[in-house]
């Protein structure tokens, strides 16, 4: 199926692998024309890298799917599925979806990448909404698998369906919302981690270094491959209920203690970016993302290698 990549900057790029390691014909289209060239320049270094890993089978094959689109006309003509990854702003996506739509083939499942704002938001003024939901990825898609598939009230439940048998052909784990939420799942998890974080920080508790030594030392460690529900469900001897027996009141009375919390005070900013850099300069930002991609890449190989020997 031919793919349309609206948006060819970090998250644009990285679906755009992901959709040609799924078998797919990739055109890139973006307004500024330099970003399509330093994707494909990035796309043509990290598919060898992912095959060196073996998360995929043959780079040059994937590459050979991924080519730029002469203008938006070009990306959208005779497009199955149309994701869009400009900037995080409902107004330039209203606008963009509403020059789609004037040219798209109509069976087209018309996708956005957006972290918190909300599909109705988006697609609302659309004629054609039924077809068109929220794609939101983990950055970067290409590494980590997880999908949140976001309707509005308007999108065919048969579009949903769609979309998710689409996104887990190109290898991802799609997730269903069910209902509109802003931040949609992944981020109001991550975001109730950060606000505790910060206040943690911000009072004196623990110092920034500390506190991701708690998560990638110990918390990661287990939801790697296991959710927080699971967790527990082996954290007593007779599963979730027995958990909730003996922990519960615990849990609601630091709930209650965290609902009750002042807001972290807006210099924490300037007080982690402080602390960051000094580890890690302005200047090695670039350097440490590139790590960060390569720990990605041989933790999915590990997992995938794992899946094979001891499925669940």
């Amino acid at each position: 199926m031919k793919t349309a990549i609206l948006g060819s900057g970090l998250i644009g790029r990285s679906w755009a692998m992901v959709f040609a390691r799924g078998g797919h014909d990739v055109l890139l289209w973006d307004q500024d024309e330099a970003q399509v060239d330093k994707a494909l320049s990035h796309i043509a270094i990290t598919l060898p890298a992912m095959a060196a890993e073996g998360l995929i089978d043959d780079a040059g094959a994937v590459l050979s799917r991924v080519r730029p689109a002469q203008n938006l006309e070009h990306a959208l003509s005779g497009a199955g599925f149309v994701q869009e990854n400009i900037t995080e702003l409902a107004e330039p996506k209203q606008q963009l979806f509403a020059a789609v739509e004037a040219v798209v083939p109509r069976d087209a499942i018309l996708s956005s990448s957006t972290s918190a704002i909300m599909p109705s938001i988006i697609f609302g003024g659309l004629a054609t909404r039924d077809r068109c939901l929220v794609s939101h990825p983990l950055n970067p898609p290409h590494l980590a698998p997880i999908v949140e598939l976001c309707g509005a009230d308007f999108t065919a439940p048969e579009v949903i369906s769609r979309a998710r048998d689409f996104m887990a052909g190109c290898a991802m784990v799609p997730i269903t919302v069910k209902r509109e939420i802003e931040g949609f799942i992944l981020n109001r998890l991550q975001l109730a981690v950060l606000n505790e974080a910060f206040r943690l920080i911000a009072e004196g508790y623990v110092s920034a270094e500390d506190l991701d030594k708690t998560v990638k030392d110990g918390l990661a460690l287990r939801w790697s491959f296991m959710g927080p529900i699971e967790t527990i469900d082996l954290n007593a001897p007779q599963g979730v209920a027995d958990y909730l027996t003996r922990y519960g009141p615990t849990i609601r009375r630091v709930g209650d203690q965290q609902a009750a919390a002042k807001p972290w005070p807006e210099t924490i900013g300037a007080t982690l970016d402080a602390e960051l850099r000094a580890v890690v300069p302005s200047d090695r930002l670039g350097a440490a993302t590139q790590w960060r991609d390569r720990r990605l890449m041989a933790l999915a190989a590990h997992k995938r290698a794992q899946e094979k020997k001891t499925p669940r």
